[in-house]
């Protein structure tokens, strides 16, 4: 298959990797030549490293490889049968994007960009045929993360969905479908592992090192919330959640905090920026956690509870299925459980009356309990009862 992407950045260069592996004939365009010069040296330094570790022969890796052209020009994307766009997180520059695609390409093209956040309705809309239009997002780093989430617009076809998932498997991915709603599956459930380990940090009951080993001991998470948003870059993480929290209506819920704003605004992006939470200088100690076990396990329950109950709500509210909410977070997010499948260990009942005790004493919304936990402690169920 012919495939364009647009954008030659790390995500773009990524998806390019998984889909040349997968046989297909991909050409990476970026409007900057150095820039995808640049990503051309990158992947066949990444292809050929590959092949040093064992991974793929040489000659697998040359023909892997040789699937990819680069180019500097927009109109050689003009015989693809699919594109998938790979640039900044811009409406208004993803929609002018698209209309100058639809231009050059067939009519049977399929259009698809790998937002993050962005409505999908609304790119689609800059079309004459927005009914080819889909979300296929990747996670980074493309090679390496399984999961892709599919999210049609409504004004996509229906038979484009079910092709567009026998693709993304042929591509050796796992494929979820989302609706259309800010976040789509993985960066709505998550917000609550950054929030709420923030809100903890500003009420002055634990600091950064022990919120995070809190998760990472207890939870199994790889990684804690801080060492995670260091990790990604507040550049990154506080634009995806004050995004969420605007595009979802002001929902108190993913409301963004001000300790992460002025990490922002002082260009403490994280490890890239030698600073953010943690102090990345060298010879700099790294602070050691308070190992109280009941400090520990109230942080943790509190953390896993919101992550819990915004899971439910997403369920509740048709976002996905209890299965790919679950796939997402365990394949998308690297979650050491699916959360759907926590909660029913953890009992639904016990659930409701964290969350009603977090409302009580807060009184704010944030803390509203999903009415699909409360319907299925009622009835007696579970998620994976229903």
């Amino acid at each position: 298959m012919k495939i364009g992407i647009v954008g030659s950045g790390a995500m773009g260069s990524g998806i390019a990797q998984v889909l040349a592996t997968a046989g297909n004939q991909v050409l990476l365009y970026d409007s900057n030549p150095i820039a995808v010069e640049k990503a051309g040296q990158n992947l066949e330094a990444q292809f050929q490293k590959l092949a040093e570790k064992g991974k793929l022969a040489y000659e697998e890796a040359e023909t892997y490889f040789d699937n990819i052209r680069l180019s500097d020009k927009l109109s050689e994307l003009k015989d693809s049968e699919l594109i998938i766009e790979a640039i900044i997180e811009d409406l208004e520059i993803k929609k002018e994007l698209f209309q100058k695609l639809e231009s050059l390409v067939s009519e049977d093209c399929i259009l698809a960009t790998n937002t993050s956040s962005l409505s999908i309705a609304s790119i689609a809309s800059a079309c004459q045929k927005p009914n080819r239009v889909i979300g296929i997002h990747f996670f980074n780093p493309a090679p390496l993360m399984a999961l892709v989430e599919i999210i049609p617009a409504v004004q996509t076809d229906n038979d484009l969905i079910s092709k567009t998932k026998s693709l993304v498997e042929s591509w050796k991915k796992l494929p979820v479908i989302a609706k259309d709603t800010p976040g789509f599956i993985v960066n709505r459930v998550a917000r609550p592992f950054y929030g709420e380990a923030i809100r903890i940090l500003e009420e002055g009951n634990a600091d950064c090192a022990t919120i995070d080993f809190a998760m990472t001991s207890l939870g199994g998470f790889r990684m804690g919330p801080f060492q995670l948003m260091d990790f990604i870059g507040h550049d990154v993480n506080y634009r995806v959640t004050e995004s969420v929290f605007k595009e979802f209506f002001y929902d108190p819920k993913f409301k963004p905090s001000f300790t992460q704003k002025r990490l922002f605004e002082a260009g403490f992006f994280g490890k890239k920026s030698g600073r953010g939470f943690y102090d990345y200088s060298e010879n700099e100690k790294q602070p050691k956690p308070n190992e109280n076990p009941e400090l520990l396990e109230s942080i943790f329950k509190r953390i896993l509870v919101m992550l819990m109950n915004e899971a439910a709500d997403a369920n509740f509210l048709g976002i996905a299925s209890a299965e790919d909410i679950d796939l997402s977070m365990t394949k998308g997010a690297n979650y050491p459980k699916g959360l759907l499948q926590w909660a029913d260990e953890f009992g639904l009942e016990n659930l409701e009356k964290e969350l009603d005790i977090f409302y009580n004493y807060y009184h704010e919304d944030r803390y509203r309990c999903s009415p699909i936990i409360r319907k299925l402690v009622k009835q007696n169920k579970k998620f994976y009862e229903k």
